[in-house]
């Protein structure tokens, strides 16, 4: 049987790994964007850098926190 602290750590996670999948989903939409349009590439540019980077520390934190 799972600890109150236990309930609420697997909800944070599984908050964190949805809130990654929306990051990647929202992605992929402003690539579609950039390759139907030339100004939406430069406006999308770095909206997308920076979410990739965000991406990246939510894996970072989520391999930390399983591990724990």
């Amino acid at each position: 049987m799972s600890t109150p602290t236990e309930k609420n750590h697997n909800k944070y996670l599984d908050l964190l790994q949805d809130y990654k999948t929306h990051l990647i989903k929202y992605i992929q939409e402003l690539e579609k964007m950039d390759k139907e349009s030339e100004f939406a590439k430069k406006w999308n540019e770095e909206t997308i850098k920076e979410r990739k980077e965000e991406i990246l520390v939510i894996d970072k934190i989520l391999k930390n926190l399983i591990r724990f």
